[in-house]
C-alpha cells in the first residue's frame, strides 16, 4: 500500500458540506439590490433562449440547403444560445452561492432563507417589487405578509430552536 493515500484524511476529497444560509430581514432587504440585478439576469437570458432555441432548431434543420447568409446567422444563433446558457448559469450559480433559492423562474420569485418559529422559510420577492412584503415556507405557493412586528426588530437575527 502506498504510503501516499495512507495519511490522507477520510473526506479529503470530498466538497466542504456549506452550512445552510439564514438571513434576518434587514440582511435580506439590503441583499434584495444584489438579488433583483441576478433574477434580472436569469430572466433576460431565459427569454433569449426561448427566442434563439427554435430559430436554432430551424437552422439546423435546413443546414444543407442554406445560403451563406444563412449559414451565417446559424453560426451566430448557435454562438448567442451558448453565451446565454453560459450566463445563465453563471447567474443561477450566483443566487445558489448566496444561499438564495429560485422558486419561480417564469415570475423571477426568489425566496431568501430565514427561520420562522424554528422552522425553515424564506422571505419570498419577485420581480417587480419594490422590496421585501412576503415570506412562506418551503413548498407552500402562498405567500404571507412580513409583520409589521418584524420591520420593528428587523436587527434581530431569527434563531433556529
Amino acid at each position: 500500500m502506498s504510503g501516499f493515500t495512507e495519511h490522507q484524511a477520510s473526506d479529503a476529497g470530498e466538497k466542504a458540506e456549506r452550512r445552510p444560509v439564514v438571513l434576518n430581514l434587514r440582511t435580506a432587504r439590503r441583499m434584495l439590490p444584489l438579488v433583483r440585478r441576478i433574477v434580472d439576469d436569469i430572466t433576460h437570458h431565459q427569454r433569449c433562449l426561448a427566442v434563439l432555441g427554435p430559430e436554432q432548431d430551424r437552422l439546423d434543420r435546413g443546414r444543407h440547403k442554406l445560403s451563406w447568409p444563412q449559414r451565417q446567422r446559424r453560426y451566430q444563433v448557435h454562438e448567442e444560445f451558448a453565451a446565454s446558457q453560459h450566463h445563465l448559469q453563471d447567474a443561477l450559480a450566483e443566487l445558489e452561492v448566496l444561499g438564495v433559492a429560485l422558486v419561480d423562474p417564469d415570475q423571477g420569485q426568489v425566496g431568501l432563507p430565514t427561520v420562522v418559529n424554528g422552522r425553515l422559510a424564506f422571505f419570498s420577492w419577485k420581480l417587480g417589487e419594490a422590496t421585501l412584503q412576503y415570506w412562506h415556507f418551503p413548498g407552500e405557493s402562498q405567500r404571507r405578509s412580513i409583520p409589521a412586528s418584524w420591520n420593528e426588530v428587523a436587527d434581530v437575527q431569527l434563531k433556529m430552536t
